[in-house]
């Protein structure tokens, strides 16, 4: 399975107290993934279990909020984060759960925190096997992809997105365009790990179209 990117800045503890999970916030769960995803991958059982914590803050959050459209989006990014680090056939359920999570919200709030939920639901089509093993599928990636766009035009994840799917494509030049408007995006002031992660991402994506 290709890499799930996916695209949380408190470092994740071993057990959290039941107390301090239920007084999660959104913007906590959205800190420790990015903290997951950028600060931990030097070790690859110390993200894991970052990233598992991680899904276990959301979870909690959801129990207080169960149908809460961002915390439903955090789940899902949550869960295929975590299908991209461990990998296999093994992530799998992981990556079939977050797409569930997506196709939730894309049903009853679909401009949930601007379309998040197109977007990554049309990162894990291109990023999934196909058929007979998976779910991925190149043409519901674009047009999901696409409509994330829509309702987010010049967002750095929309755009990363969007340009990363169109490089492995071999769709160079569309895949510059994008690339080069996620680089430009406007900064989040209150996510400035995510920020500097996702740039790392473009920066990777734009060397190999060198």
């Amino acid at each position: 399975m290709k890499t799930v990117i996916a695209t949380m800045s408190l470092l994740a503890l071993s057990v959290v107290a039941p107390s301090a999970m239920a007084a999660t916030s959104l913007l906590d769960i959205q800190h420790q993934w990015a903290d997951c995803q950028y600060n931990q991958t030097k070790d690859e059982d110390l993200q894991i279990k970052c990233l598992e914590n991680t899904i276990a803050l959301n979870q909690q959050a959801l129990k207080a909020k169960p149908n809460d459209p961002d915390l439903l989006v955090w789940l899902g990014i949550n869960e295929g984060t975590l299908a991209g680090v461990k990998g296999g056939l093994g992530a799998l359920s992981l990556v079939k759960d977050a797409k569930k999570q997506f196709e939730k919200v894309i049903e009853v709030a679909p401009n949930s925190l601007q379309g998040s939920a197109y977007t990554s639901l049309g990162s894990l089509y291109y990023k999934v096997p196909g058929w007979p093993v998976g779910f991925g599928d190149d043409d519901k990636a674009e047009e999901m992809l696409k409509k994330g766009l829509a309702i987010n035009p010049n967002g750095i994840d929309s755009n990363f997105f969007y340009g990363e799917f169109l490089a492995d494509q071999g769709r160079k030049e569309e895949a510059l365009k994008y690339l080069n408007k996620a680089q430009q995006a406007p900064a989040r002031p209150d996510r400035p790990l995510a920020d500097k992660g996702r740039k790392q991402d473009i920066a990777k994506v734009l060397a190999t179209l060198k």
